[in-house]
């Protein structure tokens, strides 16, 4: 039996991996700050999969909680095989309209968690010879879109470095960038999306399952869809003063109102 640590398991993407991860037998540690929501999840898992389930609040925007989830992940004695790096969130507003505190809090979520729950995760699996760390980014990584692209094109580019530092361990790492997906997202944000087409919506459970096929495959970066493919295909080959001026003018047509 081996066991996942998924953070941000209570909603989403993280929900959508708990799901698919309790269905092939694997016991799980769910990390999110609602205790209650985690407790409520965590009987579901059990009681339709027969899995052990754990949970482990933490608030990953404050060291504490980034030191006891980065402790469970260093447990020798109970070892996690893998870990869904999935915490995030988003910022309404752009640039200088959105408060210092909130875009620190922010790149404590999503670079500097990621870069110590990893590392810790990392180090127990490379002991071991096994395992394998899903770092979730966002399409966003691959354009000029504000300190939420920046902070996941950071979560790409840490990534595939690791991987090439851990090529020959035994331990996988990939960066999943998936693009909208119908989660809580948005909504937390106070962000609108109605004015988001609907073939630019993602199922969670298809892009998880994507996701996993692809970590199988040795894949250091996953885009789990072929709509995204083909625009991410696009982007790389358009200038980047262009891809700018597209990216802002795509941000107010589709971003938040």
């Amino acid at each position: 039996m081996t066991t996942a640590l998924i953070t941000g398991s209570t909603a989403g993407i993280g929900a959508a991996f708990a799901r698919r991860l309790a269905a092939d037998g694997q016991d799980l540690v769910l990390v999110a700050r609602d205790t209650g929501r985690l407790r409520e999840q965590a009987t579901e898992l059990h009681d339709r999969h027969g899995v052990e389930v754990e949970v482990l609040p933490a608030d990953l925007s404050l060291d504490e909680g980034i030191e006891a989830v980065a402790g469970r992940l260093g447990d020798r004695k109970n070892p996690v095989d893998l870990l869904i790096n999935n915490a995030g969130f988003g910022n309404k507003g752009r640039y200088l309209d959105v408060s210092m505190a909130d875009e620190l809090r922010m790149l404590k979520v999503h670079c500097e968690a990621v870069l110590r729950l990893t590392s810790a995760a990392a180090g127990a699996m490379r002991e071991r010879g096994r395992g394998g760390v899903v770092n979730v980014a966002s399409v966003a990584a691959f354009v000029p879109r504000g300190t939420y692209g920046a902070s996941k094109s950071w979560v790409v580019q840490f990534t595939q470095g690791a991987a090439r530092d851990l090529a020959g361990s035994g331990v996988r790492l990939m960066a999943l960038c998936p693009g909208f997906v119908r989660t809580e997202f948005h909504q937390r944000a106070g962000m609108g999306t109605d004015n988001i087409p609907g073939w630019l919506w993602l199922d969670a459970d298809k892009l998880v399952a994507a996701a996993l096929a692809d970590l199988a495959r040795g894949r250091t970066v996953s885009i789990p869809d072929p709509r995204y493919k083909a625009l991410m295909g696009l982007v790389k080959v358009t200038p980047r003063g262009l891809l700018g001026g597209v990216s802002s003018r795509t941000g107010r047509k589709y971003g938040p109102r």
